[in-house]
């Protein structure tokens, strides 16, 4: 089986975290390589993402993965932190610009992953493996696909060791992008990152959000199925299973799941996938 990692979302309350154990316990059925935590910025939220990474090592056995993002602290917040990660044994970091909350007016020291990738290594050597984030439709910020290359140049030439891609519908997008560093000398894993598709609204949203793009026909199917949730979930497993299907059989080195804290819609694909 190729190499599964999955994403969460730190809890913040009681009820979210006993979602976050179950669906950690269903997860970990499927050996993954490693899970990762995305990072909550700003303030006192700056402790979920240690606090959820230490959950998913100490409770589940889990090889946990912190994000850290530009975003919401300071240099001397993040050396902390850090220097907490590797306090705590974790062995890889995905380190991402990130975006601004809204009513943030401070984006942090850091402007760039590059610079965030570049301290790193500055301060810890060879310590953490560092995955990035890359866009095979393009960042939806970047002026043009060939700026967008450049800068993802910079985040490996700055020591990043691997990258986890947006999630994409368009599996093309994902092969012409590879090769397209490829031809730039860029020689690291970069391995797709999956979102399941249960909630095609709430899918909408982020789409809009980050630029990645539903094509037509998928859109229109899901109009189709109007309100019945049932048909969505087997038809967006459907898709999604295709999609991984394909990207595995086209040289992927692994697939990495943005599972929303949601264990059902990744198990729904993996098992058609098995």
């Amino acid at each position: 089986m190729i190499p599964l990692s999955f994403e969460f979302y730190p809890p913040k309350t009681d009820e979210q975290r006993t979602q976050l154990d179950r669906t950690a316990k269903k997860i970990k059925a499927h050996a993954p390589e490693y899970v990762s935590c995305t990072f909550g910025a700003g303030g006192s939220t700056l402790d979920y993402t240690p606090e959820t990474i230490d959950r998913l090592h100490a409770r589940h056995g889990l090889d946990a993965a912190p994000h850290i993002s530009c975003v919401g602290g300071s240099r001397a917040e993040i050396a902390a932190l850090l220097q907490r990660y590797r306090d705590m044994d974790c062995r890889r970091i995905v380190a991402l610009r990130g975006d601004l909350p809204s009513g943030m007016g401070h984006p942090g020291e850091f402007r760039y992953a590059t610079d965030l990738v570049a301290f790193i290594r500055r301060e810890h050597g060879d310590a953490f493996h560092i995955e990035v984030g890359c866009y095979p439709e393009t960042h939806p910020q970047s002026e043009h696909a060939l700026a967008d290359l450049k800068h993802f140049k910079a985040k490996v030439d700055a020591g990043a060791d691997g990258a986890i891609t947006q999630y994409f519908y368009n599996a093309d997008a994902y092969f012409h992008f590879v090769e397209a560093v490829r031809r730039l000398g860029i020689d690291i894993p970069i391995v797709p990152g999956i979102m399941p598709i249960s909630n095609f609204s709430q899918l909408r949203r982020f789409s809009e959000a980050c630029g990645a793009e539903i094509p037509r026909w998928i859109a229109k199917r899901m109009l189709a199925h109007g309100d019945d949730a049932d048909a969505v979930r087997e038809f967006g497993a459907d898709i999604v299973t295709a999609l991984c299907r394909r990207l595995v059989e086209g040289g992927a080195p692994g697939l990495h799941f943005y599972t929303l804290n949601l264990a059902k819609p990744t198990q729904a694909v993996l098992a058609r996938l098995a």
